[in-house]
């Protein structure tokens, strides 16, 4: 799918995520307050802010890492939040992640980092699950890769063995933290374009972390902005509609970057 393509359009309004009160924490000093937010299923979802807003530290307490001061996150209707440890770990199997440094094991290969979920969480065999790695790595660009370790390949293409991993086990829900940084323009252009071809081909919801604007324009249908002199949720809505619809100051800087005029993909 090119990036000049319209991406595709959430097919529900199911609430796949809901995050109620959410509010995180480090001892006493408060991080963000009173979070309310719902991702729609098959949606991209962005958490935009500046540095230190607590992007990533959401998505921490999204994917249970962390746990909230108080609020909590609900997954289509089960309060993930306070479930039993059994059930939260169920529903922590329909997760795939992208951290943000790739988190790949640099003694294996791509194929054997593909295949560590596999091995812990099905009963395939060593050859089936050679041959499902070597197709996630073909579905993310990287086939004929599979024996390569990550020192040995780029870091555009470490980011798509990451994306391959996250995959691995067909997840209903990705998370991305930082998809794109460290990128150049050209293979943060094709990790944009990754994330909607993922999102077409496995029905997937889809939560982004980012303070890239190519991206947020590109690849986003909704977002929330984490105000951090507010400490909470200073907009909310289509990326685009927020550039001339939002009335915080800082979100028209965050969007603009200081420039009126900009208005879509500055890579």
């Amino acid at each position: 799918m090119s990036r000049s393509q319209h991406q595709e359009t959430p097919q529900s309004d199911i609430a796949e995520i809901e995050v109620r009160g959410l509010t995180m924490a480090f001892g006493n000093k408060v991080v963000m307050r009173d979070l309310d937010f719902a991702v729609a299923e098959r949606e991209i979802f962005i958490v935009m802010g500046g540095s230190g807003s607590g992007k990533s530290t959401l998505l921490r307490h999204l994917i249970g890492l962390q746990e909230p001061a108080a609020g909590e996150v609900i997954y289509q209707g089960m309060n993930f939040t306070r479930a039993s440890d059994q059930a939260r770990e169920v529903t922590m199997r329909g997760f795939g992640v992208l951290y943000q440094s790739n988190a790949l094991w640099s003694s294996m290969t791509l194929a054997e980092n593909i295949g560590l979920p596999l091995s812990q969480f099905t009963d395939l065999s060593p050859a089936e699950i050679r041959d499902l790695a070597s197709l996630k790595l073909a579905l993310v660009g990287l086939k004929g890769f599979e024996d390569y370790y990550p020192s040995e390949i780029s870091g555009g293409m470490q980011k798509r063995a990451g994306v391959a991993r996250a995959i691995a086990l067909d997840p209903a829900i990705l998370f991305f933290d930082e998809p794109t940084a460290g990128l150049d323009p050209t293979a943060s252009r094709m990790l944009d374009d990754l994330i909607l071809e993922l999102r077409a081909s496995l029905g997937a919801t889809v939560v982004v972390v980012t303070h890239d604007l190519a991206s947020i324009f590109t690849i986003g249908d909704n977002c929330i902005f984490l105000d951090t002199e507010t400490r909470t949720i200073g907009a909310r809505g289509k990326p685009k509609e927020l550039l001339t619809h939002t009335d915080n100051p800082r979100v028209r800087q965050f969007l603009t970057r200081g420039e009126p005029e900009f208005a879509g993909d500055g890579r």
